[in-house]
């Protein structure tokens, strides 16, 4: 009897414990994303559907939706997911696969990359980005003792990789394929993957990124703008060049939400990939360090969740979930700032679009719910009188 009351104790202490050092700097990072995508997109909006409030309207649902599924998860047990790994990892390529080859796919800015029924749109290498980390966590908690071993421990996992990046690149999206590329090695050597294994596999990569990246000459071209944008101002490298200028026309405090220039058709893709550089200039450098710290705290909270939780699978999926949004942030961020060649990648939490928001609101969700069940289970227990 005393044991099912402890029991109850816990399932109820574990329902209502909101990891608020986790949870605050994500929800006000998504207040922001919404002021900041109206500020963006309300002239685009006004152009192309005849209101200002279009983007602004459909971001408020998506961070409606994205809260409920970070609640849902955060209750949801995440050993859960364990048991979804296979039925996850081919939902995925399902996806993938019918996004190329059916009339499902829907095409914007030269690249499908979009999965659309009826009116119902999300892009599925963000969900396999979620499954790649699922599976990787399964498969290498099951095989703990034989990771060392190059077939068992190392090949499937890479072939898994190998499936999603195949289908990937002929979207074409090399920018999610490096994602996943990054997150896999992290994971693996996490795992603790023998580190030959790991430089082996660059060794055979860095070639074949090489020869994919020459061998389309629009993607020559965006290597060349990325070296030197400003030579390349009028065509291929008029993104960063009218970004770098964002952030130089912001300073320290910003010219004020609303007041952005860059963003006046100017900025192509303002509330999606560019909305850092808005945030630069509207907010100033005060602006950026803000959203740099809360950034940190996130990470830093997961990489605490992933050290301190004593399940293996739960600790793998932690510092799966938490480096797939770091790469995000820095990939976002790098190309802004005119430090990577520019790709189609979105700011976590902060970007116009549902199916990243929705999947990152619920990967805070499972970071929660592992930090919760350890936090929980450590409690000492309370005598009574």
């Amino acid at each position: 009897m005393v044991k099912n009351n402890q029991n109850s104790r816990k399932a109820r202490e574990q329902f209502f414990y909101y990891d608020v050092k986790l949870l605050f700097p994500v929800l006000f990072l998504v207040g922001i994303g919404i002021v900041m995508v109206y500020s963006a997109s309300s002239a685009l909006a006004l152009k192309k559907f005849g209101t200002d409030y279009y983007f602004l309207k459909k971001q408020m649902l998506f961070a409606l939706l994205g809260i409920v599924a970070l609640v849902l998860c955060s209750h949801l047990p995440y050993r859960l997911f364990s048991s979804l790994t296979y039925p996850l990892i081919l939902l995925a390529l399902i996806f993938l696969a019918a996004t190329l080859i059916s009339g499902f796919g829907y095409s914007a800015g030269g690249a499908t990359r979009w999965f659309r029924l009826g009116s119902f749109t999300f892009q599925p290498s963000e969900f396999a980005r979620f499954a790649l980390v699922i599976y990787l966590a399964y498969s290498m908690n099951k095989k703990m003792d034989v990771l060392k071993d190059f077939y068992l421990g190392f090949l499937p996992h890479i072939l898994v990789l190998f499936m999603f990046t195949v289908l990937i690149i002929f979207q074409p999206d090399f920018g999610s394929v490096l994602i996943l590329g990054a997150l896999t090695w992290v994971m693996l050597f996490v795992g603790g993957v023998r580190i030959s294994h790991l430089v082996m596999s660059l060794v055979l990569i860095i070639p074949m990124a090489y020869f994919f990246m020459v061998s389309a000459d629009y993607r020559s071209k965006r290597i060349m703008s990325f070296l030197n944008p400003w030579k390349y101002s009028a065509d291929d490298g008029y993104q960063v060049v009218h970004s770098l200028m964002a952030f130089g026309t912001g300073g320290i405090w910003g010219t004020g939400i609303g007041k952005g220039y860059q963003k006046l058709f100017y900025l192509p893709e303002p509330h999606t990939d560019f909305i850092f550089s808005v945030i630069g200039e509207e907010l100033g450098l005060l602006g950026v360090l803000i959203i740099l710290g809360l950034y940190i705290l996130i990470f830093w909270r997961g990489i605490f969740i992933a050290r301190n939780c004593r399940d293996s699978f739960g600790s793998f999926v932690a510092i799966g979930l938490t480096t797939a949004i770091g790469l995000q942030i820095c990939v976002n961020m790098g190309v802004a700032l005119g430090l990577l060649p520019t790709k189609g990648l979105t700011l976590p939490f902060l970007s116009y679009g549902g199916t990243s928001l929705l999947l990152n609101m619920a990967s805070i969700g499972i970071l929660m719910n592992i930090g919760t069940a350890e936090k929980v289970l450590k409690r000492p227990k309370v005598k009574r009188a």
